[in-house]
C-alpha cells in the first residue's frame, strides 16, 4: 500500500522526468494492475495447495526485488516493464493476507478484523502521498527513493511473519495449477486494454488495426472462459462465480474497481499539473479521501462484527461513492478545494464500506477448502476492474487532454500538426508560461470529465448490491457439513483439522 500510494502523488514527476507521455503515465499504473489481477487468482488457488506462510514470503521478496528494480529505472519502458513485475508480488499480497486471516477467523469476527485491516491500510494511505511528496520535493533525495521506501517495511514485515505466524497447513497431493487460463485471461485483457489505449490516436474506431485488436481480445478470453470451464482446479472456479451472491459481489467489486482506482489514480495528476501545487502539497490535499476510508472501513467493520449483517453497509458505502464521483465530476481547475476535498471523502466514505466487505460474501458462501480460489476469484475481478478503470480513462483522459491543449495552442497561433505539440509531455518544465498555463487548464478541466464517467460505472455497483440477498454472516471458521459428510470432509483434512481446533483458533485470534 505505502509502495502505491507513494508513486501515485510523485507519477507526474517520475514520468516527467523519463520525459514520458500521458499514455506513459497510465501505463505505469496499468501495468502493475494487469500483473496483479493476473497472478491474484493462481496465489488463491497455490493458497489452497501449499504453505500460505511460505507463499507470503516468497511474495515479499519478489516485491522488494522488484521494488529495488523501478527504482534504478532509466527510461519508463524499463519502469513500465519493474512495475509489472512489481505487481506479481502485490497480486499475491493482497489475496494471501485475506486468506490466511479466513483460515484463523470465522466470518463473523472477520469484519473485525477486516476493519483493522483497512485501518492499517488507510493510514498507509494516507502516509503515502505525504512521504512521496517528501520525497519527491527534496533534491537529495529525488522520486527514486520513492521505489527504495517500501524496502524497509517489507523486510521487517517478513521477519515479524518469520518469528509469529503459526498455521496448520493442510498439505495436498493432487496439486494443479492452472497456468493456461492465467495467461489466456492475462493475454486477453491485455490486448483489449491496448486497445483502449491507441484507439482514437493511433489508429481509429473502425480499421483493421481495431479489428485485429478486439477480435483477437475476444478469441482469447473465450479460449479462457473454456479452459476454466475443463479445468480441474480453475483458476476463476466458475462453480462459485455463477452463484448469486458471489456473482453479484464480484459484479459490485468490478464496479467499485474501476470507479475506485480509475478515478483515484488521477488525483494526484489533478492537484500538480492541473492546479499547480507541489507533490507535497498533492499529497497532502488527498488525505480527505483517505481519512473517510480509515473512518468508515473501521467503523463499519465493528459493526458488521456486532451484528453480522454485511449489505446494509455494502450497499450504503456504493450509493455514497456513486455520490461523490458526481461531486468530482463537476470539477475543473478553478473549482474551490473545499468542495473538491468534500467529493474526495465521500468517495473515501464509500470505499472504505463497500470494498473489503464484499470480500465477506463470497467467503461466507464457500467450504475453508476453496477459500482461497474464492477470495482470489473476488480480488481478480476487483482488481481487473482497476485496471480497466485506470486504462479507460486514462484514455479518455489522454484523448480529452490532448484536443484541448491543440485548441488552446491553436489559438496562441501554434501550428501543432494536429497533435498537441508541447502538451504531449507531462515535463512543464521546459515549456513557455503561456503553454504552461494551456496544460494546466487542459488537465484540471479533463479530470472532471472521467470521474462523471467514474460515477456510472460506481452505479453499476449499486444496482447489484440491491439484489445481494440480505444473510447474516455464520459464525463458523468452516461450513456446517450436510448430514452424511462429516466423515468425508475428514478425510482430506481440509475440515475435520480446522473444526477441531476452530474454537481455539478464533479466541486466539
Amino acid at each position: 500500500m505505502i509502495s502505491s500510494t507513494v508513486v501515485s502523488v510523485a507519477l507526474p514527476q517520475i514520468v516527467g522526468s523519463l520525459k514520458g507521455s500521458q499514455s506513459q503515465y497510465t501505463w505505469v499504473v496499468t501495468a502493475t494492475l494487469l500483473a496483479s489481477t493476473a497472478s491474484t487468482p493462481i496465489w488463491g488457488r497455490l493458497a489452497d495447495l501449499f504453505s500460505k506462510k511460505l507463499l507470503l514470503q516468497i511474495a515479499i521478496g519478489l516485491f522488494v526485488v522488484s521494488s529495488l528494480a523501478c527504482g534504478f529505472a532509466q527510461d519508463t519502458g524499463q519502469l513500465i516493464a519493474f512495475r509489472a513485475v512489481q505487481g506479481l508480488g502485490m497480486g499475491a499480497l493482497q489475496t494471501l493476507v485475506q486468506v490466511i486471516i479466513a483460515a484463523m477467523i470465522s466470518p463473523k469476527e472477520r469484519g473485525r478484523y477486516n476493519g483493522y485491516l483497512g485501518g492499517v491500510m488507510a493510514v498507509a494511505t494516507v502516509g503515502g502521498p505525504l512521504l512521496g511528496g517528501a520525497i519527491t520535493d527534496v533534491s537529495w533525495l529525488g522520486w527514486r527513493w520513492c521505489f527504495f521506501i517500501a524496502v524497509p517495511f517489507t523486510l521487517i514485515g517478513m521477519v515479524l511473519l518469520a518469528r509469529t505466524l503459526h498455521l496448520d497447513e493442510v498439505r495436498r497431493a493432487d496439486v494443479r495449477i492452472d497456468y493456461a487460463g492465467a495467461v489466456l485471461i492475462a493475454a486477453g485483457v491485455g490486448l483489449l486494454l491496448l486497445w483502449v489505449t491507441f484507439v482514437d490516436h493511433d489508429f481509429g474506431w473502425i480499421s483493421w488495426q481495431t479489428g485485429a485488436m478486439v477480435g483477437g481480445s475476444v478469441v482469447l478470453l473465450g479460449a479462457a472462459v473454456a479452459v476454466e470451464t475443463r479445468a480441474a482446479q480453475p483458476i476463476v472456479p466458475l462453480h462459485v462465480v455463477k452463484r448469486r451472491d458471489p456473482a453479484l459481489a464480484i459484479l459490485a467489486g468490478l464496479a467499485v474497481g474501476m470507479a475506485m482506482f480509475g478515478g483515484a489514480v488521477f488525483l494526484g495528476q489533478y492537484f500538480q499539473i492541473g492546479r499547480g501545487h507541489s507533490p507535497t502539497e498533492a499529497g497532502l490535499l488527498t488525505i480527505p479521501m483517505m481519512l473517510g476510508v480509515l473512518l468508515s472501513s473501521t467503523a463499519s467493520g465493528r459493526v458488521i462484527s456486532k451484528t453480522g449483517k454485511v449489505k446494509p453497509h455494502i450497499l450504503t458505502g456504493s450509493v455514497i461513492l456513486t455520490l461523490g464521483f458526481l461531486v468530482l465530476s463537476t470539477i475543473d481547475h478553478e473549482t474551490s478545494l473545499v468542495a473538491v476535498s468534500l467529493g474526495m471523502f465521500a468517495v473515501g466514505i464509500g470505499v472504505g464500506m463497500s470494498m473489503q466487505n464484499l470480500v465477506l460474501v463470497v467467503q461466507n458462501t464457500v467450504p475453508l477448502s476453496e477459500l482461497g480460489a474464492a477470495s482470489g476469484a473476488v480480488t481478480f475481478f476487483r482488481s481487473l476492474g482497476g485496471t480497466i478503470g485506470v486504462s479507460v480513462l486514462g484514455a479518455v483522459l489522454a484523448n480529452r487532454v490532448t484536443a484541448d491543449i491543440a485548441s488552446g495552442l491553436a489559438g496562441l497561433g501554434v501550428d501543432t500538426g494536429g497533435g498537441a505539440g508541447s502538451g504531449s509531455t507531462l515535463d512543464l518544465e521546459g515549456m513557455p508560461p503561456a503553454v504552461v498555463e494551456i496544460v494546466r487548464a487542459a488537465y484540471g478541466d479533463g479530470t472532471g470529465h472521467i470521474f462523471l464517467v467514474s460515477a456510472g460505472i460506481a452505479v453499476v455497483g449499486v444496482l447489484a448490491t440491491l439484489f445481494l440477498t440480505p444473510v447474516t454472516l455464520r459464525d463458523s471458521v468452516d461450513l456446517a457439513p450436510a448430514a452424511g459428510e462429516g466423515e468425508a470432509d475428514g478425510e482430506d483434512g481440509t475440515d475435520g483439522g480446522v473444526r477441531a481446533g476452530e474454537a481455539r483458533e478464533t479466541r486466539a485470534g
